[in-house]
């Protein structure tokens, strides 16, 4: 189903909301544009407004797919308990939207470029490893699809918010996660209407399991849940060796530290890696101005390896 709703205005974010009705629950998303198709997965505790910016850069030539993750964002909060790795039940509901606006509503089968951030990339890549041929370009901001180098490591601090304890009073029962993100998550503070805009979703306890679960499932040690995806992910990598790759990183983000982008630089030595040294996690918040034209010319100058129609929604 794909229908407009009525929803508060927040800045920057005048787009139609649309809908796709799962088992579990209803997804939120955006199909904005006319063009070869850009999926974008956003990470915890985001929705698809992180990508806001991204889309005004790109639907006059590209047509921009923004899914609100299930159990975040402006999606439905299924009826029945998380399950214990939340990223595999992602994977499966996104191969399931694509395969909705495929099938449904003219979206080409090819020529897909995946954008990813935090939690979005192992989601997204790994949906990508396993849809290879549909897949032209890859788009990485803040995020890891390998376990962590030694040197990247997490903060002590995040690694004592992991524990079941911890991560559910701070993203379950209180709001401090989501709202630390969007003061922390930033080197320039947002203004006050753009902060709220980024936690509305997550306002009420009831909307906020699936924070928590991400952050349980965060791969550090064996014993992580997150961690065995990972390894699956990471074997699948060579998937995505041919492929064009886009990093981009905010260099003074407080999880994902800049080792991290040299891991990428050694995993993918023919990516392009642009590091933003001002910005944090949020890059597409502190260094849009640079960014958004810098993937569009990433788009427009890499070849597309598919003969996909030029479709909008």
């Amino acid at each position: 189903m794909r229908t407009a709703t009525d929803r508060p205005r927040w800045p920057d974010y005048p787009f139609t909301s649309r809908w796709f009705e799962h088992a579990e629950a209803r997804q939120h998303y955006l199909d904005e544009g006319c063009g070869p198709p850009v999926l974008m997965v956003h990470g915890n505790p985001a929705w698809s407004y992180v990508w806001r910016h991204l889309v005004t850069g790109l639907h006059d030539a590209y047509r921009c797919v923004a899914p609100d993750l299930l159990g975040m964002g402006l999606s439905g909060r299924p009826s029945t308990p998380l399950p214990r790795l939340l990223a595999g039940y992602q994977i499966a509901a996104l191969d399931d939207l694509v395969r909705h606006l495929v099938d449904e509503h003219r979206a080409p089968d090819r020529g897909w470029t995946v954008v990813a951030h935090d939690w979005g990339g192992p989601i997204a890549l790994a949906w990508a490893c396993l849809n290879a041929e549909k897949v032209d370009r890859v788009v990485v901001l803040n995020t890891a699809v390998f376990r962590f180098p030694e040197e990247g490591l997490p903060p002590w601090w995040f690694r004592l918010l992991r524990l079941r304890a911890v991560s559910a009073l701070a993203a379950h029962h209180t709001p401090a996660w989501a709202y630390g993100a969007a003061r922390l998550g930033v080197t320039g503070p947002m203004p006050a209407e753009v902060r709220r805009a980024f936690t509305a979703p997550y306002r009420h306890r009831r909307d906020r399991a699936a924070l928590a679960r991400f952050i349980q499932d965060v791969p550090v040690t064996r014993a992580d849940p997150g961690w065995s995806l990972l390894a699956v992910v990471e074997r699948m990598l060579p998937a995505l060796e041919q492929l064009p790759i886009l990093v981009a990183w905010g260099m003074r983000d407080p999880v994902l530290r800049p080792p991290l982008a040299d891991a990428w630089q050694r995993r993918f030595p023919h990516a392009r890696v642009l590091r933003y040294p001002e910005a944090g996690h949020y890059v597409l918040e502190d260094a849009r101005a640079e960014l958004v034209p810098a993937i569009r010319e990433f788009l427009t100058t890499t070849p597309s390896h598919s003969d996909a129609e030029v479709t909008g929604p």
